[in-house]
């Protein structure tokens, strides 16, 4: 099963977020239809950005990379912002 990391970006706080999922479209929705605690105060959620993964665990590693560096951060390095 191939696992997805995706960035949103919420106009409202000037904000990014990450995630990983296996179902991108879902995960989305639930973001703004307030279902995610952290997210629920941004909505709406726009998809910035996203990186198809093998597997979860690649996903989880690059999820980490992500935050570690800082979201906007890494989307600047790698030429995205």
């Amino acid at each position: 099963m191939s696992f997805i990391v995706y960035i949103l970006f919420s106009e409202t706080l000037q904000k990014y977020y990450v995630g990983q999922t296996s179902d991108l479209e879902r995960r989305i929705h639930d973001h703004n239809a307030g279902k995610a605690n952290f997210t629920s105060r941004g909505i709406p959620w726009i998809l910035a950005h996203y990186f198809q993964c093998v597997d979860r665990s690649e996903a989880v590693r690059l999820e980490g990379s992500i935050k570690k560096r800082g979201i906007k951060r890494y989307l600047q390095d790698k030429g995205i912002l």
